[in-house]
């Protein structure tokens, strides 16, 4: 099965959300199920399931992949109110069932919002092995991903159905990305997808700002992260990387040389060896 077309199936969260997933198998299926562990791919913000399109057929030569639509887009539900906890709660629900359906622990790779859902789903559940986190990180201390004018500026192009600027405001103000990546982006067939997704976004950048999401939060979190930083990526996204690192029991950062904050798509190959090589480690550490 592949990624395309409708979900493979729903698992349902503790509030009773329906998290759609999406399953790729490996060619020699038994094989590679015995060897290595699943592994579920969280997109980030504006995103859904297809995020990891140019990568997921690499990761899953050699292992079962699910990716999934977090709440809010795509297949999946959305039940008020929204908190950051229950995407914390949806990806250990997800992880729990796979667990279950493959009898072992299994491995979450986060992008960008992904990953600190990964970071707070790891506090929920012992089937979490390892963890991949692209930055994922809160900000650094006494710093912010955003200011209270750029959420009123958000909101109000939410409410005026500005969908397009809403989109290109979020990923130039708080993504970085250059006015001319920004036009290139824009001429993407994904654009649309992440648009009308756009409003998602509001709400997940107000709840960085909340505890839940700050980084002594995951001070408990004792299995192995690996935290990926592009070389290229805005400085805060690199301080917030390694201030949360000194907190992680076996964390470890690696630099994407080169790459900005979209490297699964901008070097599918790097990202790929590099999330691998870390999967692939022997544990030396007890579950």
């Amino acid at each position: 099965m592949t990624t395309s077309g409708p979900p493979a199936g729903f698992v349902a969260s503790p509030d009773g959300t329906p998290i759609a997933w999406w399953r790729t198998d490996p060619p020699s299926v038994r094989s590679a199920s015995r060897s290595r562990p699943a592994l579920v791919l969280v997109h980030g913000a504006t995103a859904d399931h297809t995020a990891f399109r140019a990568v997921e057929p690499r990761l899953a030569q050699r292992r079962m992949v699910i990716s999934i639509d977090r709440r809010g887009r795509g297949a999946s539900g959305d039940l008020p109110p929204y908190a950051i906890g229950r995407e914390y709660e949806d990806l250990a629900a997800v992880v729990d069932w796979l667990a279950g359906e493959t009898a072992a622990p299994v491995d979450v790779v986060g992008h960008s919002f992904g990953g600190r859902c990964g970071l707070g789903a790891a506090r929920l559940t012992g089937n979490l092995r390892r963890l991949v986190v692209y930055e994922g990180a809160p900000a650094p201390a006494g710093r912010e991903f955003q200011d209270p004018a750029l959420l009123a500026r958000l909101d109000a192009l939410a409410a005026e159905g500005a969908l397009d600027e809403l989109m290109a405001t979020f990923m130039s103000q708080v993504v970085g990305l250059s006015t001319r990546q920004v036009e290139a982006y824009r001429r993407s067939p994904t654009w649309p997808i992440r648009a009308a997704a756009a409003p998602t976004a509001i709400r997940e950048l107000r709840a960085e700002a909340g505890r839940d999401a700050a980084g002594e939060h995951f001070a408990e979190v004792r299995i192995p992260v690996l935290q990926l930083i592009g070389g290229a990526s805005p400085a805060i996204f690199r301080a917030g990387t390694y201030e949360l690192d000194a907190l992680l029991e076996h964390g470890e950062v690696v630099t994407l040389a080169g790459q900005g904050h979209a490297a699964h798509h901008t070097d599918p190959g790097a990202f790929v060896t590099t999330v691998e090589a870390f999967l692939d480690e022997r544990d030396t550490i007890a579950p």
